[in-house]
């Protein structure tokens, strides 16, 4: 009877991921339509399948913890193009009937093995960009299984078995292949064509699947049992460990038994901000994320931006110049803090951002016509994936995780599915710097996986991908919510903009009016004009609690993302 249940649920996940509208779902929302509010459980994720699967264990009686762990072992199966086993990430975790409630940070980010060395990618003073991006030396140590089962074993109420069920069950009986999924197979086929473990499992007969083909991961299905059955030690200390390492000796990779037995997650201190009455609590470092917003709407909160309004000429500036500011102390001063001093409390002060409006200079009209284009633009890539859930209890959850680039390395580790994440590409490849290689030492990250709360009430859990796009579009979301009283589906619909940090190019989705963009131009800012809803520029996926206890959640439609509840 059991099994008979699974595979009904199954089926009708797969329904749901080609019918999205079934009642008690979302998947884009129309700006200005109302939310889907839910009673007992929300779940905002990048895929329809992922946020059901979190859904179903919060109606068997889980709490927010196990809907999360749930949702990521999911992702971990049908988004692999940016998530996954392989890799690492970070969680925020409110629990605000707890004795000691405050949000707590969980770190399971991947870690440079203990052969890594500062200088490791150079070649006659030359960066080899592709042994950073792709292969076995680009590969980090893999944290997702140490962060989700941490977080389980100290916040959930469920076994790890019960969790990954369903997780199984997808990886096992294939789910169709969907439009996004699609595209990031056709764009990294000749990523994934080097490795032949990686194309057997992403491409049918060295082509990508199409759309609505059923993607099959036997033996994603089975290292999952493994691991539901024996926990992380078999992960890192035991017969996955071992498949691990010896792939990684046999292609010229770093990581050893060695590296992955010692590898742990860590529950550290989130940084803390307050914009406007609204307390912000994002991932402090190795991730760059939540410093730097806390610090760019510290900057912002000096301005009155609902009276500038929203994506005017000038509101674009003073946001343009102050991400600026924000990016600019990032390179400075943010890396690895077991490794790094960082001088955070003055980051994160008012102080610092009254002292850096000071010295901010918004271009006065007259000088040379900036150009404005259409396009792509440099080489970042839309990786990492985030979810976020709410229940009953008010507890939050807001967990980002990520392979790097999408698809990662490329190399899959034989037999067991697990596609390795490429995050030493993430470290300078310099010497000398806050975000220099070092054994042992996690990469500098974007991700910014935020809890906001409303007189010290649970409010709203968010997070984004999208690379150094992270910080800069939840700095919007967040003032469009507070500032320009806007629902959590408008705020997140809302035009973006970016400032690129490489070219000093300063990206606009194409819905922010033409007479705004023109006259961005003539003031000498270099535009590149993006899509209307630009994959590009993020794809944030939130979940909210109102003042009378109902939860709803916005899912991005410049992704797949889909709202779950009941």
């Amino acid at each position: 009877m059991t099994k008979m249940i699974s595979h009904l649920f199954l089926a009708a996940l797969i329904l749901l991921a080609v019918l999205p509208s079934i009642p008690g779902t979302q998947a884009l929302g129309e700006q200005g339509s109302p939310p889907l509010e839910f009673k007992s459980g929300v779940i905002a994720s990048a895929h329809p399948l992922a946020s059901e699967v979190g859904v179903e264990i919060l109606k068997k009686g889980g709490n927010a913890v196990d809907a999360a762990v749930a949702t990521a072992f999911a992702l971990g199966v049908v988004e692999p193009n940016a998530s996954g086993i392989g890799g690492g990430g970070f969680m925020l975790i409110f629990l605000p009937k707890a004795l000691d409630a405050k949000v707590v940070a969980i770190d399971y980010r991947a870690m440079a093995p203990a052969k890594a060395t500062a200088a490791m990618f150079l070649r006659r003073g030359q960066v080899q960009v592709d042994q950073m991006k792709i292969g076995p030396r680009s590969v980090g140590v893999p944290g997702t299984v140490a962060g989700l089962t941490l977080a389980l074993q100290k916040y959930g109420t469920m076994s790890l078995k019960e969790v990954m069920e369903l997780a199984v069950q997808l990886a096992e009986q294939g789910f169709p292949v969907t439009k996004l999924l699609n595209s990031m197979m056709t764009n990294n086929a000749p990523k994934l064509l080097k490795f032949p473990a990686a194309a057997r499992i992403y491409l049918k007969n060295g082509r990508p699947f199409k759309v609505g083909d059923r993607l099959y991961q036997k033996d994603l299905a089975e290292t999952y049992r493994l691991i539901a059955a024996q926990g992380p030690e078999v992960f890192y200390q035991g017969a996955i460990a071992e498949a691990i390492a010896k792939e990684m000796q046999r292609l010229g990779g770093l990581i050893t038994r060695e590296d992955l037995a010692n590898y742990k997650a860590e529950v550290r201190s989130p940084v803390e901000g307050n914009y406007r009455g609204y307390e912000i609590i994002s991932m402090g470092p190795p991730s760059s994320g939540g410093t730097q917003l806390i610090e760019l709407l510290n900057i912002l909160e000096g301005y009155d931006m609902a009276r500038l309004g929203l994506n005017s000429t000038e509101s674009i500036e003073i946001i343009t110049e102050a991400m600026e500011k924000a990016f600019s102390d990032r390179a400075k001063y943010i890396g690895d803090q077991d490794f790094v001093k960082i001088p955070l409390a003055e980051l994160l002060s008012k102080e610092h951002a009254e002292k850096i409006r000071q010295g901010m200079k918004i271009k006065p009209k007259g000088q040379v016509q900036g150009k404005l284009i259409t396009g792509n633009l440099g080489q970042e890539s839309e990786q990492t994936t985030h979810l976020s859930v709410a229940d009953k209890d008010g507890n939050l959850v807001s967990l980002s995780q990520s392979v790097d680039a999408f698809f990662g390395s490329g190399v899959v580790v034989p037999g067991t599915g697990i596609l390795l994440n490429d995050s030493m590409g993430d470290f300078a490849p310099e010497p000398g710097g806050p975000n220099s290689i070092a054994p042992g030492k996690r990469p500098l990250s974007n991700m910014a996986p935020t809890v906001v709360l409303k007189d010290s009430k649970p409010y709203l859990a968010i997070g984004m991908p999208g690379g150094t796009r992270i910080t800069s579009a939840m700095a919007q979301v967040l003032m469009n919510l507070i500032d320009h009283r806007l629902t959590l589906q408008e705020a997140i619909n809302a035009p973006r903009i970016h400032r690129h940090t490489k070219t000093g190019e300063l990206l606009l989705e194409a819905r922010i009016a033409s007479k705004v963009r023109n006259a961005l131009a003539r003031k000498g800012y270099p535009i590149v004009l993006k899509k209307d809803f630009d994959i590009y520029l993020g794809g944030a996926q939130g979940v909210m609690i109102n003042e009378t206890g109902l939860l709803s959640g916005a899912a991005d439609p410049r992704r797949e993302g889909t709202v779950s509840g009941y």
